[in-house]
This record gives C-alpha cells, structure tokens and sequence, in this order.
C-alpha cells in the first residue's frame, strides 16, 4: 500500500495564480489607457507633436494598453484561424478593434484607437468578471470536490498509524478516522462513537451522532470522537466516489437550449461577419465614403459578439446545479435540470421514499390486565430468538432488558409468528391464522399495519400494530408538490392494498396504486407517461434496486441517495443525498428558477444587440456604445445568471 501524497491543492494554487496575473495584467492596462487617454484628449500630445504627428504618437501609445491587455486574445484568434475555426468572438474582436487602429490609414476621419484600445480592455474585463462569476458558482460544487479524502488511516501491527490512499484499501480492511478528519470509505463503526458533519453531503446542517454498529458514509467529517471504522467497499464504489462522479459528468449532459445557442453561435458569427464585410464594402463603393462605412462595419463586428449568450445560459446552468448541490440534490446534467422544469407529474414509491423503509411499533392494544408494558414484554420475550424485523421492532418497542433465561421452548411457525414458554406460562405471538389455529379469534383493529396478536395460557392478551411509519416531511413534500404546479402525485407500491391506501389518505396523494411488481410500475408509469400532454414531463422518485427500470422509463429519475441502492442511483438522473423527500419541490423551484434566468438573458441579449446592431448600421451608434452592447450585456446577463445560485429561500 502507498502512501498517500495529496497534490490537488497545488494545481488549484496554480489556476488561481493564472486568474490573478490576468486581473493584475488588465489593471496594468487600464492604468495605461487612463493616463495615455488624458494625454491625447487633454492636448499634451498635440503639444509635443504637432498635427498630425499627435495622431501617430497616439495611436503608438494606445498599441501599448491595447497588446498588454488583449495580445491573448489575438493569439487565439490567430490559432484558431490557422486551424479553420475562425469565427468566434475572439476573431470578431481582433477584426474589429484592429480595423478601429486601421482607421488611421483614413485621415479624413477622426481617430479610433482609443474606442480600439477600449473595446479590447472592457471586453477583457467582461471575461474576467465571467471568471470570476464561474468561480463563484463553481464554489458549492467545489466544496463538493473537497469531500475527495487523501488517505485513510490504517493501524499497524505495532498500534501505529500509516496513512494510505483510499484506492488501495482493500473491502474489510479496519481504518481509524480522528476527530476533524473526513471519512475516506464507506463501511461500518465497530469501535467508538462521534458526532457526523455531513453537510457537503446531504445539506444538513445539524451534526448526527453515530456509534458502533452504525453504518457510515464517506466524505462525513468526523467531529467528536475517534471512530474504528471496517470498510465494506471499495473506494471507487464508495458514496463519495460516487459523488464526486456525477458533479464531474455534470457538465457533459447539456440542455437543448444549451446546445441550442452553440449551435445558434455557430451559424450567427460567420453571418455577422459576412454581414459587416457587406456594409462595410457595399456601403464605400455606393456612396464612396469608405471611413464612414468601415467604421460602420467595425462597430456591426463589436456589438455582434454573442459572448452574453456563450457566456450566461451555460452559466445559468451551472449554477442551478450548484445551487441544487447546496440543498443536497444532485442533478447529473443541465439536460435533467431543464427537463426537470417541467416537471407537471410525480411518481412515488412507497418504502424507503415516503416511508422510512423500517418496522417500528405505532399501537399498543393491552386486554385481560395487561398494560402497554407488560404486552410488549411478553411479546419481546417471546421475540428474543428472531432476527426478524418485525422482532427487532418489538424488542426496541419494548425498551426494557430481555432475559433469554426465561424463555424455553421457542419456535418459530415461518410467516405466522413465534411460540414459547415464558416463566412457565405458554405464549403465542403471531397473526389471526397463528391465533385461530391456537383456538382463539383475534378482534379486528382499525389501526392499519402488521397486527401481533398475543395469547397467554389460552387468554387473550392484546394485540401490537407495527408498520412502516411515513417520513416526517412526506406529507409537507405533497404540499410542496401542489403549491409548486404539480398537477398529479401518484404512488406505485408492492405493498397490501390497505396499507397503500391509509398512507395516501394520511398525505394527501392524487391517486394509488398497489401489490404491484417491478413489471407491474414499468407499465402504470408508461400509461402515466401516454397521459401526459404538451410540454408537461413525469419524474419517478424511488431508492430500491426493483426501482432501475421505472427511474430509467421515467422522465427524470429521482433516486434516494442516502439510504437507495447502487443501482437505482445508477439509473436516476437526480439524486438526493439526504433521503428527505421535501428536496424534490425544491430541486423543481431551482430547475424553474433557472429556466426562467436562461430565458430571461436570451431574450435580453438578443433584444439589446438586434437594438444596436440596427443603429450601427445606421450609422447612429458609435463604437463606445458597441462597447456597452457587447460588454455591458455580458456582465448584465453574467450577474443575472449568478441569481441562480441562490436557493435559500426555494
């Protein structure tokens, strides 16, 4: 096994340092602009120079501001040209601001170095300020890189600690997690007890205590206590792995709307080119005012760049996911985000996504003397030799110390219950059959749920009710659901009919549908899918491995990440970390949100520029205001797209 030597922070040191050194290189260059500016619109130059050698001496001086700042963006330009990629914003850049120098082959026209030096410096600015604004929306998704362990402590023979990397720990291998460290693999506490961060995981703000025995997550920061932890995956199948995973597949599952305007920018840049080339040439050989008509062209080149559509809606979308990712939902692609928009249909499975997915006692009903107490010791008794969960619930139910000693003859009749001789008296526990065979009628119970009824000697006793009780936010989720547009919640359950119904009655669901098997939901959500009209779309929230197939079918696919097997996390499309179901309306409300900001930005960016271009052409716009049609859109729509982010009163 390898020592662990982590490198990550370097390379981020690294990216950062490129960032400040292109911030400090354009402060350079508007320092430069500022005073070369007040020079030439001051009148020292002409001072010094005379006309028109003050027009040379100007244009020589704005070179300087103008290769400093831009002289990257030219050298992609010309890279790009020697590849057959010419036409994107840096080309339509370098034409327009080099043909603004060019002006001065024309001296019958006013100089335009300045508006050259100045469109490539704002135009810098504006990609700095994207930089800046990604990084930003990069954050909640960067905290979720920084889950990535580095090493795993593993105790030697000698009781020394050797700090290993993760890949190399092998399935059942004991590691030792201190306080302040992060959790490096999946697997199980055996020794020591703690308090769990796991925010970056799930959103969660408030710490969970864990003990031995309990199940733990990777990528969780250890906070109180030292923990001995026995792995039981891999670190490439653990939770973390799995995450870091899909935030680093995020990206390559693009939106139509995303691939929409690349392929928009695609056809629009080589037509604006072409378009500028006809004014500029048609307009100088009808009227014969060839410095009129290039600066026309020029300034149609400035305001055409569609840098605020390149540069926002991929925004948008980047940071609808990272906002989504501080709520503990990850979203695998802005294509489910979009799709997820209009989302007019929900679908539920019942255990484990509306239910917590355990047995656990919801009624005592003692007869014969017996109080709440005593029946469920009789039963936990009586319980003390099964591994059954229905046992397990009674036995926690119960609170008290079993005694095994004063339980003999047990057994267990599979599917019906147990019988056993408690403290010398003959006790049953079982269901109506077990008790009719026994020779006694079991009362009905209007509490629905699996019922243990319990015979002493012949004498009936009382009968428990235990079943799978709701999640705690599953009836507020539905709420959410219907407050947020969602015209139809459903639930698919393999469970009894009863029971499916008592709980969609207790939540408020639109309708059910039970004792269904995985073939079974396939088919109720493809008619459920055939239901569906216009642009409305269905998602299928399930955490079971039966569930693959409907996440699959669905729309989109919600699975339980937390709790939820491998495979349904595999097939779904969003995940949510931290099992609460009350997550799916707000991860709709983002995905609306940032619809609405994508939409919102194609429509003004368009507007301004098809406003200006009109004017440029015209002749009415100048090339400051190209300045403001280019970049000052850009950074409106970047700042319009960061509000996408913002999720903390979704």
């Amino acid at each position: 096994m390898a020592t662990a030597d982590p490198k990550k922070k370097k390379k981020k040191r690294k990216k950062k340092e490129s960032l400040e050194h292109k911030r400090n290189r354009i402060l350079v260059a508007l320092g430069i602009f500022a005073v070369v500016y007040a020079l030439d619109e001051l009148g020292p130059l002409a001072a010094a120079f005379g006309t028109p050698d003050d027009i040379y001496a100007s244009f020589v001086l704005f070179l300087v501001p103008f290769l400093i700042a831009g002289y990257d963006v030219l050298q992609k330009a010309f890279n790009n040209i020697r590849r057959g990629k010419a036409f994107d914003e840096s080309f339509l850049m370098a034409v327009a601001t080099i043909g603004a120098f060019a002006m001065v082959l024309f001296p019958d026209t006013d100089p335009h170095m300045a508006e050259g030096a100045a469109v490539m410096l704002f135009y810098q600015v504006g990609e700095l300020f994207q930089a800046y604004a990604v990084g930003k929306s990069r954050k909640s998704i960067s905290a979720m890189m920084d889950i990535a362990p580095d090493y795993a402590n593993v105790e030697q023979a000698d009781g020394t600690l050797e700090q290993v990397f993760p890949d190399d720990i092998a399935v059942g291998t004991l590691i030792v997690v201190k306080p302040g460290e992060r959790v490096p693999i999946d697997g199980v506490i055996v020794e020591g007890e703690t308090q769990l961060d796991t925010a970056a995981l799930t959103g969660e703000s408030v710490p969970r205590p864990a003990k031995s025995g309990d199940d733990i997550i990777s990528g969780c920061i250890n906070m109180t206590g030292l923990i001995h932890v026995r792995t039981t995956k891999p670190f490439g199948e653990s939770t973390v792995a799995r995450v870091l995973e899909l935030v680093e597949n995020a990206s390559e599952k693009k939106a139509r709307t995303e691939n929409f305007i690349t392929r928009f920018a695609r056809v629009y840049t080589p037509a604006v080119t072409g378009a500028a080339a006809v004014l500029a040439l048609g307009g100088g050989l009808v009227t014969g005012a060839w410095s009129d008509w290039i600066l026309r062209g020029l300034t149609f080149l400035v305001v055409s760049c569609p840098c605020a559509l390149v540069i926002s809606v991929p925004l948008s979308f980047f940071g609808g996911i990272g906002g989504a990712s501080k709520l503990g939902v990850l979203i695998k692609g802005s294509n489910y985000l979009e799709t997820l928009a209009d989302v007019d249909t929900v679908v539920f499975d019942k255990t484990g996504t509306l239910t917590n997915g355990t047995f656990s006692v919801v009624a005592v009903h003692p007869e014969a003397g017996y109080t709440e107490q005593s029946l469920l010791e009789v039963a936990a008794l009586a319980e003390s030799f099964s591994d059954h969960p229905i046992a397990q619930s009674v036995r926690v139910a119960y609170q008290g110390e079993v005694d095994p000693k004063r339980v003999s003859d047990s057994a267990n009749d599979a599917g019906h219950g147990v019988t056993a001789t408690i403290d010398g008296k003959h006790v049953v526990v079982g269901n109506a059959k077990m008790l009719a065979a026994a020779g006694a009628e079991a009362p009905d119970c209007e509490v629905v749920g699996t019922i243990l009824h319990v015979l002493v000697d012949g004498v009936y006793a009382g009968h428990i009710v235990i079943a799978d009780t709701v999640k705690a936010d599953a009836e507020q989720t539905i709420r959410d659901l219907h407050a947020a547009g969602v015209k139809r919640t459903v639930m698919l359950t393999g469970d009894r009919e009863e029971a499916a119904a008592a709980v969609a009655k207790q939540l408020g669901l639109d309708e059910f549908h039970a004792q269904l098997l995985p073939d079974d939901k396939v088919e109720r959500v493809e008619a459920l899918l055939a239901a569906e009209s216009g642009k409305g779309k269905l998602a299928f929230v399930g955490d079971g491995i039966n569930d693959a197939p409907v996440l699959t079918r669905a729309d989109v696919g919600i699975a339980m990440g937390a709790m939820g097997s491998d495979a349904a996390i595999e097939a779904a499309d969003v995940v949510l970390m931290d099992d609460k179901p009350s997550n799916i309306s707000r991860a709709i409300r983002v995905a609306r949100k940032t619809m609405s900001i994508v939409w919102q930005n194609i429509i003004f960016a368009l507007g301004i520029k098809l406003l200006i271009l009109v004017l440029a052409a015209l002749g009415i716009a100048n090339m400051w205001l190209a300045v403001f049609g280019d970049v000052g859109v850009a950074i409106i729509a970047i700042l319009n797209a960061m509000r996408a982010m913002g999720v903390k009163n979704l």
